[in-house]
């Protein structure tokens, strides 16, 4: 039987494991076994070698397997860090989808509200054009009342332009009337305040008399030129007396405006012709005489001092006494 590399190292480790046999040993070296353990010993040399090779092949294909493994590991982080982008990006997407979501529910929510309004708007729009189809009939119909309303208003125009020329003409008419009444009144108070001077003017005169123009006719026209001697001739009366209440006073003379109602033109004749007879040398007080007096009338003769006579009545003698004859 032939003495192998595994017989070899199987006996190699014999003798590790029982030194007390390497006497045995020196025995079986001198048998014809061992002759043949060069070449045993350059099989395993060679098997040595093989095994050195495949070994180096192994290393180098080991090394080629850890440099794509390390390849593949690098990939597969990058892969893991794209996955890991990936899912950060898939997870905004949905954060915003779920926005889009809830914007989308509100949105479409605000669509059904919206469309509930519009629904209401076009309700009301029916009826507000049901009720402008009846204002346009009301109006339609108002505007032919209208147009009757104009007719007949023209017609009334027609009516009240021929009636305001007839009251133009009566009111002319009145006026001329009112002016001749007035002028018959007024002459009619200068006959009764001349007739009758005792009776308005005795309470305030004694030796009460009427004077005529004639009288102080000389004496007028020696003081006053031709306009306030023409203007003195229009006086409607003149009265002279004592007083009555006031001893001390000397006679007087009335310069008297009768007018049926006295204004403000009234007094201004009766101061002005007053103040000729004083020019000539009379002492004469203003006075006018009617049966009621205008308002402006009334604060001019109290401002002025003016004697006012009305219905009986005597206004502003004491007043006129102390400013005209003291």
């Amino acid at each position: 039987m032939a003495f192998t590399v595994q017989d070899y190292l199987d006996l190699v480790r014999l003798l590790a494991e029982h030194p007390e046999w390497r006497s045995e040993l020196r025995r079986l070296l001198l048998s014809e076994d061992l002759l043949t353990l060069p070449d045993l010993v350059r099989e395993l040399v060679e098997a040595q070698r093989r095994t050195e090779e495949q070994l180096a092949a192994l290393a180098e294909a080991q090394r080629r397997t850890e440099e794509r493994l390390g390849r593949t590991e690098e990939q597969l982080a990058a892969l893991a860090e794209a996955q890991r982008r990936a899912e950060e990006r898939l997870s905004r997407v949905e954060e915003r989808l779920g926005r889009t979501e809830e914007q989308l529910a509100a949105l479409a929510e605000a669509q059904r509200r919206a469309e509930e309004r519009l629904s209401r708007v076009e309700e009301r729009l029916s009826h507000a054009e049901e009720r402008l189809d009846r204002v346009e009939e009301q109006l339609v119909a108002l505007a032919e009342a209208q147009r009757r309303t104009e007719e007949r208003l023209e017609r009334l125009e027609a009516i009240v332009g021929i009636l305001a020329e007839q009251v133009r003409a009566l009111v002319e008419a009145q006026q001329r009337t009112d002016t001749t009444v007035g002028g018959l009144k007024g002459r009619l108070l200068e006959m009764t305040y001349r007739d009758k001077a005792m009776a308005y003017f005795g309470p305030l005169l004694r030796r009460l008399r009427v004077i005529p123009l004639q009288a102080l006719e000389e004496t007028l026209e020696t003081h006053l030129s031709p306009e306030e001697f023409k203007d003195m001739l229009s006086l409607d009366l003149l009265v002279n007396g004592q007083p009555r209440y006031r001893p001390e006073i000397p006679e007087v003379w009335l310069a008297v405006e009768i007018s049926a109602v006295v204004d403000q033109e009234d007094l201004d004749r009766a101061r002005r012709r007053a103040a000729l007879l004083r020019q000539a040398g009379y002492r004469a007080i203003p006075a006018v005489a009617g049966e009621r007096a205008t308002l402006g009338a009334e604060d001019e003769a109290r401002l002025h001092k003016v004697v006012v006579l009305q219905d009986g009545w005597v206004f502003l003698w004491e007043e006129a006494l102390q400013a005209w004859a003291t």
